[in-house]
């Protein structure tokens, strides 16, 4: 008769056990090895990113940022996803690019609202140099107020990551977007390669990566692994990796594209966890379009990063209240100012 103290035989994993005593930072994950983790039922997933989050991290900590747009719409791109390019049927307005002063003060009103870094987001293939020149004033601005700053503005050539190194970049955005393999299904006008080398530029140019994807383009599991494999065998991790949500916008390539489970999204934020442990993990894009326990269960996951303000470039982002809202139930507390801050 049992005496409650045998238990069932724990199944044999098809991924190693990582826990906070053996953790290691490794860049020579296999698609296999991710497709496993994805793979792994789910409490048992959730205990292993958890482990390692703790490992490197203090999990009720959230780090703060907020994305504007710099210059929107017009872009020559054909990305399936995005709205801003100007080959779709409902393409956004092009405007020209903002003015230093007017990017400083939504800068400002960002460090009140409790943001810790300022993102600038610019609808271009790559700058021009002209244009450069007043993006590097825009950051040496945003520097000034005392928040990190962060750019994405296409490709960069080694000359340009120099520049805005110089004027003082924390951070350079700039996707993988999906795998190599389903890569070729959501842009034509720039090649995966394209973005590697973009990425190498700015690691050489002594700038910190902001580098991930997005979940819901139609792609299937494997390529979901296969992003996490190509973010976590680069030379160096992203510093931060942001996992996007599929905003489905009309007029564009995927626009009906069909929504993904929840628990899969969940998936890859734990996937981005254990094999990025020192890296933040944001939860970006598409928050407009989940449940709080869903987002509370990204949290749980490793996500340790959120974009705070009610637009992302030209898709709408929670409300910041409702943002407040849900951290404070939750007892989390933010990197930065804090959003205590911002309702005084």
């Amino acid at each position: 008769m049992p005496d409650g103290s045998s238990s069932v035989a724990r199944p044999t994993s098809p991924v190693p056990v990582v826990t906070s005593t053996d953790a290691e930072v490794r860049n020579d994950w296999t698609v296999a090895e991710i497709q496993a983790l994805l793979d792994l039922p789910f409490p048992e997933l959730m205990f292993r990113a958890q482990a390692l989050h703790r490992t490197y991290f203090d999990p009720t900590d959230i780090q703060i940022s907020t994305l504007l747009s710099i210059k929107t719409g017009g872009c020559p791109e054909d990305c399936a996803y995005c709205p801003q390019s100007a080959r779709h049927e409902k393409s956004v307005k092009a405007d020209r690019l903002m003015a230093v002063e007017k990017v400083l003060d939504e800068a400002r009103k960002a460090k009140n609202a409790g943001a810790s870094r300022f993102c600038m987001g610019a609808a271009w293939r790559s700058p021009k140099d002209h244009d450069l020149e007043t993006v590097c004033a825009m950051v040496e601005g945003v520097k000034e107020l005392g928040l990190e700053t962060c750019v994405t503005l296409g490709m960069l050539d080694s000359a340009q990551a120099g520049k805005l190194k110089d004027a003082g970049l924390d951070y350079y955005n700039h996707n993988l977007d999906t795998s190599p393999e389903f890569y070729g299904e959501i842009i034509s006008t720039r090649t995966y390669q394209d973005r590697l080398d973009t990425l190498s530029n700015v690691r050489d140019a002594g700038i910190n990566v902001c580098c991930g994807g997005i979940v819901g383009m139609g792609e299937n599991e494997t390529d979901r692994a296969g992003l996490i494999a190509a973010l976590a065998t680069l030379p160096t991790h992203p510093e931060s990796v942001p996992i996007n949500l599929l905003v489905r916008v009309k007029g564009t390539p995927l626009g009906e594209a069909e929504e993904i489970d929840p628990f899969d999204f969940v998936r890859m934020i734990a996937a981005a966890r254990i094999t990025m442990p020192k890296s933040r993990v944001r939860l970006a894009a598409g928050r407009e379009n989940m449940s709080d326990e869903t987002q509370t269960l990204c949290f749980l996951a490793g996500a340790n990063s959120i974009f705070y303000g009610e637009r992302l470039l030209t898709t709408p982002n929670p409300q910041a209240q409702r943002d407040r809202k849900l951290l404070d139930r939750l007892g989390m507390h933010t990197t930065g100012i804090g959003l205590e801050a911002a309702q005084a």
